[in-house]
């Protein structure tokens, strides 16, 4: 074990008995959680609106503050941006995480407090390090550098008021990381939030290369990017040859499951650890405490209260309420101000002893045109079983209805991205389709006999495709997504516009 390592590990060491503390009791610490938020924050504006500050039970919360998504609590959002005190949260808020999905889509602007840094995305940090240490008692994780992909958006004054800052959450984090976690990350902070995606990528695979690099962050598809730009640049076969001392992976914002096998092609070690966040610009939520277990342990005692919402029934539920695999869209109430606030993500519990989640898609990512209630979690599993099965390397894709029009009957069109295009499309296609059945019973129903779905109807185009309809948006790198699946055609029609050029 390397020096600074076993530095490390002591100063992690004494977060192991808060950590097990947590997870053993969870609903304690979300009780405490609950009522730490409604001290702190019931005498804001928003809270005296609603009553917060009286509140004495979960049922009042319930009964008194309404839920909301973005676009409703977006008025007390402005408010703080133009730098009005005590709206949501006692103070002024300097931080917003700008965040914004894969289209055009207008921006958000998500309240960062400093509690929030600190008792959320700070301390959530340190204990998966605390946690990765513990079960790597080998680890020289902190004897190289970390290679953190973030976003793009550099902070900047917000245009409407100097003293408040916008920019990727990333961004925000880099600014605010203490001086020792800054000495041992690369590239340096310009670099790493280059708003200019494809020269970023150059500059990090040029200046990376001749680095100790143990550790990587970030989304999947993007990493896979840089890597293959550091193998170009160095002409090596995998990145072993270039780090080979690297020995984690850790991900998040899109499934891992359809890029584990190019992964394992690109970074060929048994030794190579993987572990899955759930880190998003409204707070650091999840991780994986455990690469064995699936599921992410939920994070009870990092300034978030969590309530679920059953996708199909609308009903909502604190953590002591929750069922094991049902769908839930996640709320959250948290040190920055959010409150009741439908982060715009489904979840599931994989186990409520501790309690694990599984991220499932997004409330506005799913297909059912047809009463097939296709969710990310199914597709980005059959298509991964799908290239598995033919032995090949999945990228991207994205799907969408056709709809029922005169006697035509319904299908689902895909756009599937693969490094090498299949040479037996239709095999393909059926298997894929045959996958979808498997995973989902809804989608099998309506298969039966093309009753009401047809086959899925596929494009497969070559790779690259999504990074340049992201690039048409203005939407590549960082933590932009393709949008996977969709209830309307708006995504699809416009990508297919671009795809005769990648076939």
């Amino acid at each position: 074990m390397g020096l600074v390592t076993s530095i490390a590990r002591l100063l992690f060491k004494f977060r192991e008995k808060s950590i097990q503390k947590f997870i053993k009791n969870p609903k304690e610490f979300q009780k405490a959680i609950f009522f730490d938020l409604i001290n702190k924050g019931g005498g804001s504006e928003y809270g005296k609106r609603y009553g917060i500050d009286r509140i004495k039970t979960y049922e009042q919360f319930k009964n008194q503050v309404p839920v909301v998504n973005y676009e409703e609590f977006f008025p007390q959002v402005e408010k703080v941006l133009s730098g009005d005190s005590n709206i949501i949260w006692p103070g002024k808020i300097k931080w917003f995480a700008k965040s914004s999905g894969t289209t055009n889509d207008k921006s958000k602007f998500i309240p960062v407090s400093n509690m929030s840094l600190e008792q959320n995305h700070l301390k959530a940090g340190r204990d998966l390090l605390s946690v990765y240490l513990g079960n790597y008692k080998k680890s020289n994780l902190f004897d190289g550098l970390a290679l953190a992909l973030g976003g793009s958006k550099q902070l900047a004054p917000y245009k409407k008021n100097k003293h408040v800052f916008t920019g990727d959450i990333s961004a925000i984090l880099l600014k605010n990381l203490p001086f020792w976690a800054k000495m041992l990350r690369t590239p340096n902070i310009d670099i790493a939030l280059m708003p200019d995606w494809e020269k970023k990528l150059s500059l990090m695979a040029e200046i990376t290369s001749n680095q100790n690099v143990t550790s990587l962050s970030g989304v999947p598809t993007w990493t896979i990017a840089l890597i293959k730009e550091v193998l170009k640049v160095t002409g090596k076969k995998n990145i072993l040859e270039v780090w080979p001392n690297l020995e984690l992976f850790i991900h998040g914002a899109v499934s891992f499951v359809p890029y584990k096998n190019l992964f394992k092609e690109l970074i060929p070690s048994n030794k190579m650890r993987y572990l899955e966040t759930y880190n998003a610009s409204e707070g650091f939520i999840a991780f994986q405490d455990d690469p064995e277990v699936k599921g992410m342990i939920l994070l009870t005692n990092h300034g978030i209260f969590y309530e679920f919402e059953d996708v199909y029934t609308k009903e909502v539920c604190d953590l002591s309420k929750v069922q094991i695999n049902r769908d839930y869209a996640l709320l959250i109430s948290t040190f920055s101000g959010l409150w009741r606030y439908r982060i715009g993500d489904t979840i599931k519990f994989s186990s409520t002893n501790p309690y694990r989640i599984l991220i499932t898609g997004r409330t506005k990512h799913y297909i059912n045109a047809f009463g097939e209630e296709l969710i990310v979690e199914n597709s980005d599993n059959a298509i991964s079983n799908t290239c598995k099965l033919l032995s090949m390397s999945f990228c991207n894709y994205s799907a969408a209805p056709i709809f029922i029009t005169g006697d035509k009957r319904g299908a689902h069109e895909w756009i599937i991205e693969l490094e090498k295009l299949p040479d037996n499309k239709k095999e393909f296609s059926k298997i894929l389709d045959d996958e979808l059945k498997k995973v989902n019973s809804d989608y099998d129903a309506k298969r039966f006999k093309d009753i009401a779905l047809k086959e899925p109807k596929i494009h497969f185009v070559r790779e690259g495709f999504f990074d340049f309809w992201l690039k048409t948006k203005k939407k590549l790198g960082g933590q932009n997504k393709v949008p996977r699946l969709s209830n309307e055609r708006k995504y699809i029609d416009d990508m297919i516009k671009y795809i005769k050029d990648f076939q």
